[in-house]
């Protein structure tokens, strides 16, 4: 027998899909209009790339954020890791200049500790919300607290500075690139390709939906939830890492202070770009959109002096609010 309920749904998914989807795509368009308005420097070649790296940083993480949230998790430490990765990359590579000099060697073995810093603070979150069972909010709120009192314990409170010839070696990591393109917009491009790929094409990205969607139905289909979890933190731990190599040549020195607000960014980016709060669906060219948007909401507010830029953060907390009314709306229409 023919199914007779089957088309009707499909014609309704059709029908609430371009407005689901676009609606990014649209704000990010109004966004670029609006700046170009009231600013005549803002779609400057300068401004355009000044906007793409700073957004990088968040981009990157937000990216891991994604899968974090599809899988139906969530974490708020990413700020506070951020910081504590970055000071413990700039001690690591402080003290291994008598040994290996200012050089590549140098450069290579701190992104080696970054990477493995990120990788081991996430495999503690995972390993705390899949094995022990304790709720992400709880783990990453306290891991937040835990991050963010190291950095400023490592630092004496004050500021943990690269040494000024290994900066000057490393600054061309974050200042430099190819054809014009400065290489944290590469990096973000590549990892957003990869993530994009990821959430699409392979068995990772299908079981982190079906997790999110539903645990239980997840483990009936020999979904490994446990690892499937885990690995979502995991992930994101090391893209903090990415993050943070791209972030340290940009000012050389972190601090207590370094990485506020990025966990706010970075979960305001994936909401608005689409991502389900409570899991199940997420994509990661529309978090992309959403950390153009939080990027160019706060160049916009710089440029136009519309609205103090110290204000941006309870811009970026409205629009996450908004975002998640929209998505409930959007459920109950369905």
């Amino acid at each position: 027998m023919t199914d007779t309920t089957a088309a009707p749904q499909a014609t309704s998914r059709r029908r609430s899909l371009p407005l689901h989807v676009l609606g990014p795509v649209l704000a990010l368009i109004a966004l670029i209009v609006l700046g170009a308005m009231l600013n005549s420097n803002f779609l400057s070649y300068a401004n355009v790339t000044n906007v793409l790296a700073r957004s990088a940083f968040i981009g990157i993480i937000a990216v891991g954020m994604t899968f974090v949230i599809t899988g139906g998790g969530i974490d708020l430490s990413v700020g506070s890791m951020a910081a504590f990765i970055a000071g413990v990359m700039i001690m690591a590579m402080n003290a291994l200049i008598p040994t290996l000099g200012i050089g590549v060697p140098l450069v290579l073995a701190g992104m080696g500790v970054a990477l493995l810093t990120g990788l081991a603070a996430g495999m503690l979150n995972g390993f705390l919300i899949a094995k022990v069972r304790i709720e992400a909010f709880i783990v990453t709120l306290g891991a937040m607290g835990v991050y963010r009192s190291l950095t400023t314990w490592l630092a004496d409170g004050g500021t943990l500075s690269l040494d000024f010839d290994a900066r000057t070696f490393y600054r061309p990591v974050y200042y430099d690139g190819i054809l014009g393109i400065a290489w944290p917009i590469i990096v973000f491009a590549l990892v957003a390709i990869l993530g994009e790929l990821a959430m699409r094409k392979t068995p990772f990205g299908r079981h982190c939906a079906s997790l999110g969607a539903n645990e239980q139905v997840a483990k009936y289909s020999a979904v490994k939830v446990d690892r499937v979890r885990m690995g979502t933190y995991v992930l994101l731990g090391v893209l903090v890492g990415v993050a943070t190599i791209m972030y340290v040549p940009r000012l050389g020195s972190a601090s207590g202070s370094t990485g506020v607000l990025w966990e706010l960014e970075a979960i305001a980016a994936v909401i608005i770009g689409g991502t389900l709060l409570k899991g199940g669906f997420g994509r990661v060219w529309g978090t992309v959109i959403g950390v153009l948007i939080l990027s160019l909401i706060d160049n916009i507010l710089n440029l136009a002096s519309i609205v103090s830029p110290y204000l941006n953060g309870t811009i970026q907390g409205v629009i996450v609010i908004l975002a998640v009314v929209l998505q409930r709306q959007g459920k109950s229409a369905e």
